[in-house]
């Protein structure tokens, strides 16, 4: 302890290194003090510099796997649902009490949803990767693919005309804002007169109606005030609605109005379509 007797001047030199930014390692060698109780008492109260400190995520990583077995997690499903070393996680939470071993029934059963899980998400991968080369195989439409899509569009979502009463007007209702924006396009395709359009809301009355009408305003590109009066779907208490959440905007109706022609170009269309795959002459329906 010789050379320890002049404790306070050690000190000073500890403390003068430690706010320079030394680590322990380099203090120690510095200084020549080989006795860690010794040194620890030299930097009694003085912060370690920012840069020997461990990176906040390794903290969040042990907070989380803390959490995670006082849940009851084993090493194996720490493990897999932070993606970190068994070593790591080991380290982290010796001092926490072992999770109850479960029946072998139980294990079995979740070693059977890890595996289903696993296959769901090989399935996931395969699905958006089936979707995105079909996406990128359809590429520009020419006005012609546009027509034929508009009009089977229309004779699938639109509304019809009876024989029993004469309706020829052109009226589409449809929750989808890729079918509302690929319809748009359409009547666009087809001079149809932005003025000529009226839009309004079909929604349930329990639901957003103001989010919803701004949504669909935003979407066609007009100011919510612009909107007809929203039609509000009555709540049959007997039945459950699954269409609930935030992403439930209702549907929105799009009229042309003075569209007796439109609709005739539609009818004809639709007509035409089925005439060509069937490879008969296919009167017009009415």
């Amino acid at each position: 302890m010789s050379k320890y007797a002049d404790f306070e001047a050690l000190r000073t030199q500890a403390v003068a290194l430690r706010r320079e930014g030394l680590s322990r390692r380099q203090i120690r060698d510095r200084l020549h003090v080989d006795n860690n109780d010794i040194l620890n008492r030299l930097l009694e109260g003085e912060p370690a510099p920012e840069w020997t400190k461990r990176p906040n995520a390794k903290d969040d990583l042990r907070d989380r796997a803390r959490e995670l077995r006082l849940q009851g997690l084993t090493y194996d499903q720490i493990q897999v649902e932070l993606g970190c070393s068994k070593s790591s996680i080991s380290l982290w939470v010796r001092d926490l009490p072992k999770p109850e071993r479960r029946p072998a029934s139980e294990q079995a059963r979740l070693a059977s949803r890890k595996r289903w899980d696993h296959e769901l998400a090989v399935r996931d991968i395969a699905r958006q990767e089936t979707k995105r080369v079909a996406k990128e195989g359809i590429g520009a439409l020419s006005d012609r693919e546009l027509f034929l899509i508009g009009v089977a569009l229309y004779w699938s979502e639109g509304s019809k005309d009876k024989t029993y009463a004469r309706r020829e007007r052109a009226i589409f209702v449809n929750s989808d804002p890729g079918m509302i924006q690929v319809y748009l396009a359409w009547l666009r395709l087809l001079d149809v007169e932005p003025e000529r359009i009226r839009c309004s809301v079909m929604i349930h009355e329990t639901a957003d109606i103001p989010a919803a009408e701004e949504f669909w305003a935003d979407l066609v590109g007009i100011d919510p005030a612009d909107l007809g009066t929203t039609t509000l779907k009555r709540h049959d208490p007997k039945t459950r609605r699954r269409n609930t959440g935030d992403s439930y905007r209702g549907c929105l109706v799009i009229r042309v109005v003075q569209s007796a022609d439109l609709y005739r170009r539609i009818e004809g269309g639709w007509c035409g379509i089925v005439g060509a795959v069937s490879g008969a002459d296919q009167r017009n329906r009415t």
